[in-house]
């Protein structure tokens, strides 16, 4: 739960933090109602906030960072697609720059994403779409994404999505148990009853699978 804002970035983001939500929980699960307050003035509750280039929901879900991140990919494809549909460009040229250039710009932020599987279908999807412009095919030629991705040089977006997260998880079990990084891991909270059904994915499911 977020209750008060008290970090020094906030504070030079004052105008434009628009509202919060409820990240843990809901006040009638063990948590404290109360309201976010930021240089004296309250903080309206919203269902989704972005933050540092990410998208927050009030569910704890990632549909909308994932879905923001596409589009941040995207922006990224047009403004250099002078050059990635340029047929005099090497194809090997052009696949380096989009891992250089645009796939970072989808992948912000994913080594910390409780992904599922439509997220990464998602991904997949969005990826292929922009490596079959590049080598100036559609589905309706029937190329295979293997012989795409071989022409490029591109691995599969789902494969990069594992090193982050274990790249990330890696970090963090170097790091002392008073080192920072911990404080930003969320834990469940003692003697809060759950909710009947299925619990929520958290970030380490994904990561045992691995």
């Amino acid at each position: 739960m977020i209750r008060r804002l008290h970090l020094r970035p906030f504070a030079d983001a004052r105008e434009h933090l628009q509202g919060y939500c409820w990240i843990s929980g809901p006040p009638n699960q063990g948590w404290v109602d109360g309201e976010v307050s930021l240089g004296g003035q309250v903080v309206p509750e919203r269902d989704t906030f972005r933050y540092l280039g990410s998208m927050f929901q009030k569910d704890g879900d990632i549909d909308e960072d994932v879905g923001h991140r596409i589009k941040a990919g995207w922006m990224k494809w047009r403004q250099a697609s002078g050059v990635l549909c340029d047929k005099r460009v090497l194809q090997k040229l052009k696949g380096r720059f989009y891992r250089t250039a645009i796939r970072p710009a989808i992948l912000y932020g994913a080594e910390c994403w409780p992904t599922k599987r439509r997220h990464i279908q998602q991904l997949g999807v969005a990826e292929m779409r922009m490596l079959r412009w590049i080598c100036g095919h559609t589905r309706k030629d029937r190329v295979r994404n293997d012989d795409i991705r071989e022409r490029l040089g591109v691995a599969p977006i789902e494969e990069k999505l594992v090193q982050h997260r274990l790249r990330w998880f890696g970090h963090i079990q170097r790091r002392p148990p008073e080192a920072p990084v911990h404080s930003g891991r969320i834990k469940r909270a003692e003697n809060v009853k759950r909710g009947r059904g299925r619990p929520n994915l958290t970030w380490r499911s994904p990561l045992r699978e691995t």
